[in-house]
């Protein structure tokens, strides 16, 4: 369970596996080869045989692909990743801003056209190869058997442990009257289903395919009888046969494509996820195909009672460990002993002593100083630091519990904080307050919320390159689509999900600030004088101090006040039973009113 901090790359490596991979082009005919960081299964998360984009470049983290030509190689990461991009690879590989910077136009300005452009047609998706072969018209574009594959000596095997039933007094709902109730929805005969997580909540499994998500790595087709054809690794799925019951057909992986070919259409695939073999292989059989979106993906952003109950207990229990962890480190960080990795390793311990901690939901994020400028800093033995006096420490961590999936990132100042540092944190906080407050109507989605978290900043000239809000899973994966909280998230916000409200601030080689909450949409109660429409609004799930040492008051209102102070009094009321006298006293005064 604990973190491991070994140097989980090697960028020294990074040059000799270049020039293996451009003699296997070169045997291959290619003028280029796509390595993206993904799987068969187009999850966020890949397991360790599938990390082929860490392994070539050095890059770990969890976006970006790489485009590689006979003389440049060019790693495409986002805004998030442009700091880690640069520690992370050799100088053989050419960072590239993405996504300002287009695959195709950076293909057409480095190769001349009718070049052989190569990709694995498991790892991208439909949608991904569809607009590439518009863009690249004047390009050949060839599926080929992947090339990293035939020089990864040491690459991982598969995973291969069993699945596990998820309960229902957790799941609020059996398999069978999921299954059932989708099926209805469908447009098509039969819904081809690849995302892991899609599977997992469907048929009320789990899995521990993925590091620090409970989720299965399978396939399925889900029929419009309700009956569902499960495709894993051998033995992977026996475990859970008999919770999974008659109606659904456990079958070797292997077989997949092969049954794909043999359905009858129509066949629903969503082309955002499903892997372009799968589409091509539909096509090759004269398949009609419905493209719609992945039929489980609404109903399982949409907890049911049971799920919201079990996210409540998950985050009350996973708040005690924070709280302590928090007194922890205000009595250790001074002293000055603290690093990077100690600071990790406490928080883990503090998580495990609830007894109920299934795994950490991510790697944890200690970003002491310059390191919290890098949105999503993984600390090693090679980058570990001390934890200064002066300096902000950002910590971004969660649980997985049976119950529930936390989030949570707290930034605390260890010494005095500078006016800048207050100045900043406060602006972030303003944003994370009106998010939390706001009432909407039914209908808005995340992209028209992201602004009120950015307001304070942009007041100053400021922003950050990141979302403000990811959708978070119930014991799945902690980030869980299709909802959010960014100019990108068109999905209207419905009671039930539940979501990350997490602005930041970065000055790299500075500081990192974010401060983050999980929330979760509720119906609006009726105000007076308010109008008939319907409203929504969001509750709060994370009950953690806020470091008040680093908020100025004179920045605020008197609304944004209150608020505070009354986020702080809930969090005693709901904490204090729970804790020890010592830490019952820290955190009466962490909170204590402004």
């Amino acid at each position: 369970m604990f973190q491991n901090f070994a140097a989980q790359t090697h960028p020294e490596q990074g040059p000799p596996r270049l020039t293996d991979l451009r003699a296997q082009m070169k045997a291959q005919g290619l003028d280029a080869f796509i390595v993206p960081r993904a799987d068969a299964h187009q999850g966020e998360y890949v397991a360790p045989r599938d990390a082929r984009l860490a392994w070539l470049t050095g890059f770990s983290g969890s976006a970006g692909f790489c485009a590689v030509l006979p003389d440049i190689a060019g790693v495409f990461v986002d805004g998030r990743y442009r700091v880690q991009v640069r520690t992370e690879v050799d100088s053989v590989f050419t960072p590239v801003d993405w996504p300002e910077t287009l695959l195709a136009d950076w293909i057409a300005k480095h190769l001349p056209p009718s070049a052989t452009i190569g990709f694995d047609p498991w790892l991208h998706t439909a949608q991904e190869i569809n607009n590439l072969t518009k863009d690249l018209q004047d390009y050949v574009l060839r599926p080929v058997d992947n090339l990293i594959d035939t020089i990864w000596e040491d690459q991982p095997t598969a995973p291969s442990a069993p699945f596990t039933a998820h309960a229902i007094e957790h799941a609020g709902e059996t398999h069978t009257d999921k299954r059932v109730r989708i099926a209805k929805g469908l447009s098509a005969q039969s819904a081809i289903i690849t995302l892991p997580d899609s599977i997992a909540w469907l048929l009320n499994i789990r899995g521990t395919d993925i590091e620090r998500n409970p989720v299965p790595q399978a396939f399925a087709i889900l029929h419009a009888t309700g009956q569902v054809d499960l495709f894993a690794g051998p033995g992977k799925a026996d475990s859970v046969a008999e919770h999974l019951g008659h109606d659904v057909i456990m079958r070797n992986i292997t077989h997949f494509l092969e049954a794909v070919a043999q359905l009858s259409g129509p066949v629903q695939i969503d082309v955002g996820s499903c892997p372009n073999i799968v589409a091509a292989t539909l096509e090759n059989a004269k398949i009609a195909t419905v493209k719609r979106p992945d039929p489980c993906l609404l109903p399982k952003a949409v907890k049911n009672p049971t799920e919201i109950s079990g996210a409540k207990a998950a985050h009350a229990r996973d708040a005690v460990a924070m709280v302590k962890f928090l007194a922890w480190l205000d009595d250790e960080a001074p002293k000055g002993q603290l690093t990077e990795i100690d600071v990790v390793k406490a928080l883990e311990v503090f998580r495990v002593q609830t007894n109920a901690l299934r795994d950490i939901s991510f790697e944890t994020i200690s970003g002491a100083g310059p390191h919290g400028a890098i949105v999503h800093y993984r600390v090693n033995e090679k980058t570990n630091r001390a934890v200064n006096k002066g300096e902000l420490l950002l910590v971004d961590s969660g649980g997985q519990y049976v119950d529930g999936t936390t989030d949570i990132t707290r930034t605390i100042i260890v010494g005095d904080p500078t006016a800048e540092h207050r100045n900043f944190y406060t602006r972030v906080l303003q944003g994370m307050i009106a998010v939390s407050r706001i009432r909407f109507p039914k209908g808005v989605a995340g992209q028209h919320l992201d602004a009120l978290a950015r307001a304070p900043l942009w007041l100053a000239g400021q922003d950050y390159d990141h979302g403000t809000g990811h959708g978070v899973g119930s014991y799945l994966s902690v980030h869980e689509g299709p909802q959010g909280i960014s100019r990108r998230s068109d999905i209207a916000l419905e009671p039930g999900m539940i979501l990350s409200n997490e602005p930041g601030y970065y000055r790299e080689g500075e500081f990192g600030i974010r401060i983050e909450n999980l929330i979760t949409v509720v119906p609006a109660p009726k105000l007076p004088g308010a109008d008939r429409r319907d409203m929504l609004s969001f509750d709060t799930l994370t009950f953690v101090p806020l470091d008040r040492r680093l908020i100025d008051t004179d920045l605020l209102t008197k609304a944004e006040r209150d608020w505070i102070d009354r986020y702080h009094a809930d969090t005693v009321t709901l904490l204090a039973p729970r804790l020890d006298d010592a830490t019952r006293a820290w955190l009466t005064n962490a909170c204590a009113p402004l």
